[in-house]
């Protein structure tokens, strides 16, 4: 995957199931097996993607104090948004 890094839109979204709540507001997200964190350009795509396991909840990712911090973003071509790891202090979970 070769992608420049690029600067994300100021909120982020990322749909999961609810039964990962506690343990992403202990930890934030990290790319588990895969080769990064994958963020949603809007909430819609993030509730199809967090409804894939039942229920769910959307996390708002403060990607633009992110970026400001230093985390590095890239952008795939089917507008899916990459981070190595959103710490728990960038995230709100929209309950």
């Amino acid at each position: 995957l070769d992608l420049t890094p690029s600067e994300p839109p100021a909120v982020l979204f990322h749909g999961t199931p609810r039964a990962n709540i506690d343990s992403i507001l202990a930890s934030g997200l990290d790319r588990r097996r895969r080769h990064h964190v994958h963020l949603s350009p809007d909430r819609e795509t993030a509730e199809r993607v967090g409804a894939r396991r039942g229920d769910f909840v959307v996390f708002h990712v403060d990607a633009a104090t992110m970026h400001a911090d230093g985390l590095t973003f890239w952008r795939t071509d089917n507008n899916v948004w990459l981070t190595d790891a959103v710490p728990s202090s960038y995230l709100a979970p929209d309950l």
